[in-house]
């Protein structure tokens, strides 16, 4: 038999399909992403580790087919629809924990995660899971509430809110009176910021999930007091500055909730309310003091006849214009 001789091209072509097998006692050359890959079979093992004991939110619907009806109705509903989440992220389960061993033991409570009973940081750290982002729920952890034991389903109700905003347990501001009955009495009196009315709420000068600032007060969108969110027309910046405006704020003068005076202000006669600070034996100390010319005579000649811009001007050191 006679053999062909074959050219260095076809010969370079016969031996591609041996040049691509690995050599003996070498490893494969395979991707490492293949589905025998030691990569693949983690990811595989991470993924059943990820979903395993969970069952679904259907799987809850027939036992408590009350709370399914008014959980389906509300916010977090979306969440069992996101598939790009893992299970622990979706439905029921997302704030529940597992269910398997729960369904198992025939609704065993010991073996899922039920709210009633447990602290307060058991609580919100379970609801943080999922609201921990964004500038709302930043300082939730160290809030006041949170370090008064105050937790989130005290203020919120997943299942049975009477405020669809914010799943409310009660609507505003109704719910924070339930705590804060000072507030609630000095909203009673004859002069007062429209809370009761229903014209703004708490939550518009306070952040009940916390800030870092007293009394958990929101700031308005220069960073400065949250009052200047309405009241823009004494907020400056002004060439003269009344002082305390800059230094104590706004409530160094009014009451903040309400007051039995107009303007909200602490004392029902100006002139003594300016006389805390401008005395006599005040010159030189701070604030000046009242010229020896002015006449206190007269009970219902207030300050602020004169002193007409008391917030601040920009042409008057004593706030004439």
């Amino acid at each position: 038999m006679r053999r062909l001789r074959l050219g260095p091209v076809a010969a370079l072509i016969l031996a591609l399909p041996l040049l691509s097998q690995p050599l003996r006692g070498q490893g494969s050359t395979a991707s490492p992403h293949g589905a025998n890959s030691p990569s693949a079979a983690n990811a595989s093992a991470e993924q059943k580790a990820a979903t395993a004991g969970y069952v679904g939110s259907e799987a809850c619907q027939a036992c408590h087919s009350d709370l399914y009806k008014s959980w389906e109705n509300s916010p977090h509903w979306k969440t069992s629809l996101n598939t790009e989440e893992e299970p622990s992220h979706q439905g029921c389960e997302a704030c529940h924990g597992p269910g398997s061993a729960h369904i198992a033991g025939g609704g065993d409570v010991s073996k899922i995660f039920v709210f009633k009973g447990r602290s307060a940081k058991e609580i919100d750290a379970r609801c943080m899971s999922c609201h921990a982002g964004g500038p709302q729920h930043m300082m939730a952890l160290n809030s006041i509430h949170a370090q008064n034991n105050v937790s989130c389903i005290d203020c919120h109700s997943p299942h049975h809110p009477e405020s669809r905003e914010g799943l409310l347990a009660k609507s505003q501001p109704e719910l924070c009176y339930s705590c804060h009955l000072a507030q609630k009495s000095q909203f009673s009196m004859p002069f007062h910021h429209r809370v009761p009315e229903g014209l703004i709420q708490c939550t518009d000068c306070h952040n009940p999930h916390g800030t870092e600032h007293a009394k958990q007060l929101r700031m308005s969108s220069t960073l400065d007091a949250v009052c200047f969110k309405c009241h823009a027309d004494v907020q400056g910046p002004f060439v003269y500055e009344h002082a305390p405006v800059k230094v104590e704020g706004c409530s160094s003068c009014h009451m903040v909730h309400g007051s039995p005076n107009p303007h909200l202000l602490k004392v029902s006669n100006v002139n003594l309310l300016c006389l805390q600070c401008h005395t006599a034996s005040s010159i030189g100390f701070g604030a000046p003091g009242t010229p020896s010319f002015h006449s206190q005579a007269t009970f219902f000649q207030a300050c602020t006849l004169c002193h007409v811009q008391i917030h601040g001007s920009n042409f008057s050191s004593f706030f004439f214009k």
